[in-house]
């Protein structure tokens, strides 16, 4: 039986499974964009690194003027099936039609079929990710509840990832063989023209698998704290300026969701280049760098809330995004001494460190989601959810949108081939940075930055009961 006193629901694990399984779906596409689509537009579809780059810059300035129109239109709507359940649904059907056209090559080299289909996939995961977000605070007011939610979350967000970094070996079993000129013998790749039917066929798997996880999210998430029809009615799409200007926490965390973003797809799309060029890897060696990047969250993010409740917010911010730095500092120290480099088994175990890091603190940076959307309601009596979120979404691409633009002119200027199997030292050591000490400054401003965040559990004990007593 469920607590409903004043919004502090204890929900079933049915619920948070079924919930959480949305993020499942929108990261078999979104992680798979934000790791492979430069690998696939630069060495498949045929795109230089360059062009690439400032496609994703342009794509992004779209989003700042799409996002808080959609954010704004989910607050104000009440759509038949639930004010933001509904569009799982709505946005689904096409951000897997644009996630799969995306990794088409019919038209390969066309740099106008990239922008459309890019756009059309930025778009469509607006529709899903803003209404998503909200929904999530609808659920509960109950902060030790969003703790626990935010962990299930970040595993499924994870699993995701475990299943797309195996993409090298799934491109291997479907692309055809080609002659190793090196080697003269027969090899499937995935980094040749030649793969990108099987590229296709791929996303399309994971493409489907995620709108099937949408539809389980919808049937299995009951929305219970959502504005009223009177107060939607006010919302206007300048809200969403005006609630950064007045939300001081929304502020912080926005910039730090900026910062986190830009470093994980900075990383994602590096760890590609990094083990194909730089360690001349084969696709199972790769996905399994790549695995133990991911590995650690099914460790670590069980422990969250324990840890929170040890060492406070702040405290485990700065413990992991510490712990992340120093691995990559090490890795960057590794690769350039040459007996080292050849240790495979020591490069695995600090890549488990540097990820251990990286997941806890970029995984629970969307618990405080929740929490400025109900510091929002105490300051302005509005409970913007969908406002809140299309803000979020807006710092989330500009820091993918950052993430993909880095490696792409970094590439260009350090004089990386596409298309040849060898590169230059100087190539090599552009991809090195991009892998470590790129994310590492980056995340050492972010320990600047989320240290600003006031929002302590003693504090949002104190707004939510305030809202709640406002409300009765």
């Amino acid at each position: 039986m469920e607590n409903t006193i004043n919004g502090y629901y204890k929900l079933s694990w049915r619920e948070r499974i079924g919930f959480c399984s949305g993020d499942l779906a929108q990261n078999l596409i979104y992680q798979t964009v934000s790791i492979w689509l430069l690998f696939y537009y630069n060495n498949v579809y045929g795109l230089d690194s360059a062009v690439v780059a400032v496609m994703f810059f342009v794509v992004r300035i779209i989003d700042v003027i799409w996002d808080p129109m959609v954010g704004a239109f989910v607050d104000k709507s009440h759509p038949r099936w639930g004010k933001y359940r509904s569009w799982l649904i709505m946005g689904g059907v096409p951000l897997a039609t644009f996630a799969m056209l995306c990794f088409w090559n019919g038209f390969s080299g066309s740099l106008l079929y990239a922008y459309i289909t890019y756009v059309g996939l930025s778009m469509c995961f607006t529709l899903i990710n803003v209404p998503y977000g909200a929904l999530g605070s609808s659920l509960t007011r109950d902060t030790n509840e969003i703790t626990i939610l935010t962990s299930v979350r970040m595993l499924m967000a994870n699993l995701a990832g475990l299943i797309i970094k195996t993409l090298p070996l799934l491109i291997a079993i479907f692309a055809p063989k080609v002659l190793n000129e090196q080697t003269g013998e027969m090899e499937a790749v995935y980094n040749t023209p030649e793969a990108g039917q099987a590229w296709f066929f791929t996303m399309s798997i994971f493409a489907m698998s995620g709108l099937i996880l949408l539809i389980v999210t919808f049937f299995e998430s009951k929305e219970r704290i959502v504005m009223g029809k009177s107060e939607s009615a006010k919302v206007k799409v300048s809200d969403l300026w005006m609630e950064l200007v007045r939300n001081r926490p929304l502020r912080v965390l926005s910039f730090f969701f900026i910062i986190a973003f830009t470093t994980m797809s900075i990383s994602n799309a590096a760890d590609s280049y990094f083990m194909t060029f730089n360690m001349n890897a084969t696709p199972f060696m790769t996905t399994t760098f790549m695995w133990f990047g991911t590995i650690p969250a099914f460790i670590f993010l069980p422990m969250v809330p324990a840890i929170k409740r040890r060492i406070g917010k702040n405290g485990m911010f700065r413990l992991f995004l510490g712990i992340a730095i120093t691995a990559m500092l090490l890795m960057y120290m590794m690769m350039n001494i040459t007996s080292l480099k050849a240790c495979i088994p020591l490069l695995f175990v600090v890549q488990f460190v540097k990820s251990a890091g990286v997941v806890v603190a970029t995984g629970y940076m969307w618990a405080l989601v929740p929490e400025v959307v109900t510091f929002s309601e105490y300051a302005s009596g509005k409970r913007v959810a969908g406002i809140v979120n299309a803000l979020i979404c807006i710092f989330m691409k500009a820091g993918m949108a950052l993430g993909g633009v880095i490696p792409g002119l970094v590439l260009a200027w350090v004089g990386f081939k596409a298309g040849e199997s060898v590169q230059s030292p100087m190539a090599e050591q552009g991809i090195l940075w991009l892998v470590t000490l790129i994310p590492a400054a980056l995340f050492v401003l972010a320990i600047y930055v989320i240290g600003k965040y006031e929002l302590t559990d003693e504090k949002m004990d104190e707004i939510n009961a305030a809202v709640t007593k406002d409300k009765e």
